[in-house]
This record gives structure tokens, sequence and C-alpha cells, in this order.
């Protein structure tokens, strides 16, 4: 449902502005995010939780690390593709350079 072009315009780019103006909320009843959302017993249980960490999370990422694209590359040559394997990695991944204080 996530990539599925009758509910997102250009479903496979990955562009996150695309909720900046949305009335979608993730806590109730908008199915367009039902992975993450809907309510009843199939919510997710760490809902809550995400919604607090995930903004310190991010925010201590960037803070703590430097980030490059392997090999050199461009930041319009990013590839957004999938390596498949146990979990789901990025073709092309970044590089994490830690932040020495």
């Amino acid at each position: 449902m996530g990539r599925d072009p009758s509910v997102w315009s250009n479903p496979k780019s990955f562009t996150p502005e695309r909720f900046l103006q949305s009335k979608i909320d993730f806590k109730g009843w908008n199915f367009e995010l039902i992975s993450f959302g809907g309510a009843g017993r199939r919510i997710c249980p760490g809902m809550s939780l995400a919604d607090r960490i995930v903004h310190l999370m991010l925010a201590t990422l960037l803070h703590s690390f430097n980030w490059k694209l392997s090999h050199g590359s461009n930041s319009r040559d990013v590839d957004m593709e999938e390596k498949f394997g146990l979990t789901l990695q990025k073709a092309q991944p970044l590089q994490a350079i830690p932040v020495l204080r």
C-alpha cells in the first residue's frame, strides 16, 4: 500500500515533504498509513513510544555523525533501491563517520 500509485503520486520516490500540508493523522482512521496507525487491537504497540523518541534519536544521529555518500557519489546520484537480505538495506549505503569531540 505504501507504493500504490492509486494512493500516492510518484510513490517510489522518497519525498517526505509530501506530508507537510497533509491532513493524514497516523493515529486515526486514515488508511494510507495503516501499517503504522489504525485503531483497536491491531494498532502498533510501540506507536506512543516511537512518537516520543524518534525525534530525539534522529537528532542524536545527526549530531553525533558526519554523513557522506559511498564512493564519492553525488547526492543527485543516490540509488534509493533496496538490497534484499535479512533486513532491508540500501544498495549504496551512507557512511557514518563519528564526530570526535
